[in-house]
């Protein structure tokens, strides 16, 4: 079987031109069924808008999916490759494929200016629109799940070092904070998977690129991984790790055991944890709280959007006026997709959603905190587009790499770093970007 990240280098082989569909019933009365392919939980919560949306529209049957996660890229992948058969009519498609499906495969998502997206362009959470704008000026998919950065981090533990996190305004600030976290508990600061065994663990600096509006490409599709914010990040796990603070997390069941042993203080994870921490560790309840992240540099954003999730439609779909009016019903409602929200956990990329009182609630895990409201805030602050492009699986590896040789061999952050954006280059056959 094809690794998850595998697929994009797939779609990067294939130059196939795909014929979208012209999407209409023959009988504008006839029954239609759309299906749609997802994954769990986020299938519960489609499930349960398109009961409603189906009652409002008689004439449309909807059948949601669950296909699986990393299970779906295959199968959407090969489909491509394939002109488009066997398709789903509806697809639900990460921030690290969307790029990469526009790219290689033209035509195989819907253009959805025809029934009229662009007006929805203001409608989502910013730096999510151009994720969805080809480069012809298209729109091949609406904003679902929005995943804005922020930190976790054990209240006891803290109260313990005697240390304020209001106090903190930078990640060197909160380094330093680690230090002494590590010499009053014995907790570490952050948890890494430093020599990568098993796979790329890049999450965490993926989120400091992206506090500073950068990532290995930017939005012209040249390399950045050797730029100046790419070597700051760098050089802040670097720090951390020099100074003993930076826990290894590989091997089986090490993570969950610093967790549950007390020896981790902090979670650099974004919305979606809200949910999966009391999940993970309900024998913690009270013990956690969520922050905006530092900024990296004194005066910095601390916003920051790690991932998204959106909704397609695909060009070879023979229904796609139906699966666009579903799509348009579950993602540009807010009590449509509050709903959707509540049920299967995806933190909505509809700006108008956040007037529930839902995301200023508090929640007994953590201690009563409306720990929502964390993340809606970050969102108001403002973050930047982050472009994948058809060739982030490359350059993942070759960044996990660089990563791996700082934090085992000590290596420096700036020369490793304009190596390996020397590499991405030669390898995606891209330019590098001037200074």
């Amino acid at each position: 079987m094809i690794s998850r990240r595998g697929f994009l280098a797939l779609a990067s082989a294939l130059s196939l031109t795909l014929a979208g569909c012209g999407g209409k019933a023959e009988d504008p009365n006839a029954p239609v069924k759309i299906t749609v392919w997802t994954w769990k939980p986020a299938s519960a919560g489609l499930a349960a808008v398109a009961k409603d949306f189906e009652k409002a529209n008689p004439r449309i049957k909807v059948d949601i999916q669950a296909v699986g996660n990393p299970a779906i890229w295959e199968k959407i992948t090969i489909g491509m490759a394939a002109g488009g058969k066997g398709l789903a009519d509806v697809l639900h498609i990460g921030v690290d494929y969307l790029p990469g499906y526009m790219e290689k495969f033209p035509g195989g998502l819907a253009d959805l200016r025809k029934f009229g997206a662009e007006k929805y362009k203001d409608a989502f959470a910013k730096g999510l629109w151009p994720t969805v704008t080809g480069r012809d000026g298209g729109v091949y998919a609406l904003p679902w799940e929005v995943n804005p950065a922020g930190v976790f981090y054990r209240t006891d533990l803290f109260e313990k070092a005697g240390i304020d996190p209001a106090k903190i305004q930078t990640w060197d600030d909160l380094i330093e904070a680690g230090k002494t976290l590590k010499a009053k508990t014995g907790a570490y600061l952050v948890g890494v998977n430093k020599p990568a065994a098993g796979g790329a663990d890049m999450d965490f600096y993926q989120m400091l690129l992206q506090q500073q509006g950068a990532f290995y490409f930017n939005q012209q599709g040249e390399v950045t991984l050797g730029s100046e914010p790419a070597v700051r990040a760098m050089t802040l796990l670097k720090k951390m790790n020099d100074a003993g603070i930076l826990a290894d997390t590989s091997g089986e069941g090490t993570f969950k055991q610093l967790v549950s042993g007390d020896k981790l203080a902090v979670l650099p994870w974004p919305a979606w944890a809200v949910n999966y921490i009391p999940e993970m560790r309900p024998e913690q309840k009270g013990l956690w709280r969520a922050m905006q992240p530092p900024a990296v540099a004194p005066g910095g954003k601390r916003a920051a959007i790690v991932n998204s999730t959106h909704l397609s439609v695909a060009g070879s779909s023979p229904h796609q006026a139906e699966a666009f009016k579903f799509v348009e019903y579950a993602l540009t409602r807010p009590e449509v997709i509050n709903k959707a929200f509540r049920e299967g956990g995806v933190f909505p990329a509809l700006t108008a959603a956040y007037a529930d009182p839902v995301f200023t609630s508090p929640i007994a895990y953590y201690g009563g905190q409306p720990a929502l409201k964390t993340f809606t805030d970050s969102l108001g602050e403002g973050a930047d587009a982050t472009y994948y492009s058809g060739d982030y699986a490359r350059a993942l590896k070759i960044a996990s790499d660089a990563q791996t040789q700082v934090l085992m061999k000590g290596a420096d952050p700036a020369t490793t770093l304009d190596q390996a954006a020397k590499l991405v280059a030669q390898q995606t056959n891209r330019k590098t970007a001037a200074g």
